[in-house]
């Protein structure tokens, strides 16, 4: 079976996501654990991803994401860019933690602006269910040194280096996130390396992409499995749907696999 999606990257929760056909050549990855996502998605800015399915004779399954090696995007834009239209994004969840960030605490590495809006001071005073119903995002108050600088927040490495410090601390927070206001599909494109396409946004190194997935898969499910609550088919669930959000799906046999060799995840 094959999985094709070009992840189209809102750059602020705001944005919505848009999918369309690359006009640049593919990258196959091939996964056996993989399983393409079906057309039933979780309600979400993504629901709309499109899928094509075939079965190779070795049965491998195989992910692919539109992604451009050679970096030469067609950047114009023609009348079918012109017309074609995001549908609206979902607005951020009521009542989710925001958490603000600006220029000190960014170029600090402070993650104070975090802990003291989250209530989470370590890795292990998550209150996990209410964080689950009440998610999390973020507000990113950053002022430019150049006020003609045109690069997204992405693109900016202290941005993105914050980013990396939370990642490392808090592992498993991608399951946190308000996915639906684009959330997890921004803190991706924090840690995952991309190029920018006028025709296509944000556009992931497929390769980067497979293994961020996979990894939060590894941290996600040991994880979720030993919050109070959640039952092993309710932990592979939730893994697989956040993993969904990016356009992967798990199958069973991967979680059977790290079921039969469990390990303990990060508080």
């Amino acid at each position: 079976m094959v999985a094709t999606s070009t992840p189209t990257i809102p750059l602020h929760p705001s944005s919505s996501f848009s999918i369309k056909k690359p006009p640049v050549s593919f990258c196959s990855l091939k996964l056996s654990c993989l399983r393409p996502t079906s057309s039933s998605l979780p309600s979400s800015s993504l629901s709309n991803l499109p899928h094509n399915n075939k079965r190779n004779t070795h049965q491998n399954l195989v992910a692919k994401v539109a992604f451009n090696p050679q970096g030469n995007y067609d950047l114009s834009l023609d009348d079918d860019d012109l017309q074609t239209k995001a549908p609206e994004p979902l607005p951020p969840k009521e009542g989710r933690f925001e958490v603000v960030i600006d220029n000190d605490a960014i170029r600090c590495l402070d993650l104070s602006p975090f802990q003291s809006s989250t209530a989470i001071s370590s890795p292990s005073s998550v209150d996990s269910k209410e964080s689950l119903e009440r998610t999390i995002g973020f507000t990113i108050n950053y002022t430019r040194e150049d006020p003609n600088d045109q690069r997204e927040l992405t693109e900016f490495p202290d941005i993105r280096l914050w980013f990396v410090r939370l990642d490392a601390t808090y592992p498993w927070l991608p399951v946190l996130l308000d996915w639906r206001a684009g959330e997890l599909a921004r803190y991706a494109a924090m840690l995952v390396p991309h190029q920018m396409s006028m025709r296509m946004g944000v556009v992931f190194n497929p390769e980067a992409l497979e293994l961020f997935v996979m990894k939060k898969v590894f941290i996600v499910y040991p994880w979720l499995k030993q919050q109070q609550g959640f039952s092993t088919p309710k932990a592979r669930l939730k893994t697989n749907d956040m993993a969904r959000m990016l356009g992967f799906g798990i199958g069973d046999d991967l979680f059977d696999l790290i079921d039969q060799h469990p390990f303990s995840p990060p508080d």
